[in-house]
């Protein structure tokens, strides 16, 4: 039986894919815009779009399973279809932010909240892939870098665990194996609490230069990232950033016992990106 890949376009999703594929999967990749996806020779692709019903039948026929990016609108509708189609289970990448105090009002929160709510009201065998801060969220800094740029980053000192794509790619394979034992909800961190400032560090060390931080202050960060961040997305990043100075993150959910192979650090991940801070990555 064929498995439904959504988000086949990003990060985690072409990853979950090309695993798939390479372990003979049959399965079927889809994004909005399903032409000229990267992705390997074979993978079959379609088109859906959630907001357009009329997508859904040729998407879903023939599935067992579904990786499932987090997109609120049309979710309700889509996972409906998905039942009638015979799905038999549904992995959810989703976030930790749905964890935090007050996430039915957070913004970041609210938008994988809603993804959640429909998957359980759906009533589907479900695994909800909870992952904390992306390794890869270190890219909003590579322009600066390559240009020889202070780094501008607010709360500087803010601790996360920065977890790697590709151990989020990993687990997602495991759920969708059969006789997974991945549970219904996996918290997934990385295997170090890093600063923001120790992340430029490692960035650094590795381009063999020096790169200096410039720590924004509130206003000052409205005022930088305001400019393509919403307000209301900016003012929940930044309670995250400022929570983060006051302690360790948590580093206890790693992919470990879900993959068996240990966390990929950050070091690992700049190391396979330099490329993308001017340097020579090594993969």
């Amino acid at each position: 039986m064929t498995i439904l890949v959504t988000g086949a376009r990003g990060n985690i999703g072409s990853q979950v894919v090309a695993r798939l594929h390479a372990n003979g999967q049959p399965l079927r990749a889809s994004s909005r815009r399903s032409g000229d996806l990267g992705l390997p020779p074979g993978v079959e692709t379609v088109t859906l779009d959630l907001r357009e019903p009329s997508t859904f039948r040729a998407a879903l026929d023939g599935v067992c399973q579904v990786f499932l990016y987090a997109e609120p609108d049309g979710v309700a509708d889509f996972l409906k279809a998905a039942d009638e189609a015979g799905v038999r289970k549904v992995v959810v990448l989703s976030s930790n932010t749905v964890l935090l105090p007050g996430a039915d009002e957070d913004p970041l929160a609210r938008h994988h909240r809603v993804v959640e709510d429909a998957v359980l009201a759906s009533g589907l065998p479900h695994v909800l892939l909870r992952p904390g801060a992306f390794a890869s969220n270190a890219l909003g800094w590579s322009a600066d870098i390559r240009e020889g740029r202070a780094v501008q980053q607010p709360f500087a000192g803010s601790q996360v665990a920065p977890v790697h794509d590709s151990d989020v790619a990993d687990v997602a394979v495991a759920a969708l194996a059969e006789g997974s034992a991945v549970p219904e909800a996996v918290p997934l961190s990385g295997p170090q609490s890093l600063s923001f400032r120790a992340e430029v560090r490692v960035i650094a060390d590795l381009l063999g230069r020096e790169i200096h931080v410039r720590d924004l202050d509130r206003a000052e960060a409205a005022e930088t990232m305001g400019r393509f961040v919403p307000p209301p997305v900016l003012a929940s990043l930044l309670d995250q950033w400022e929570a983060g100075l006051a302690q360790p993150a948590d580093t206890y959910a790693t992919c470990e016992p879900w993959t068996g192979a240990p966390a990929r650090t950050f070091r690992q991940w700049v190391q396979e990106n330099l490329d993308a801070f001017g340097g020579t990555p090594v993969r």
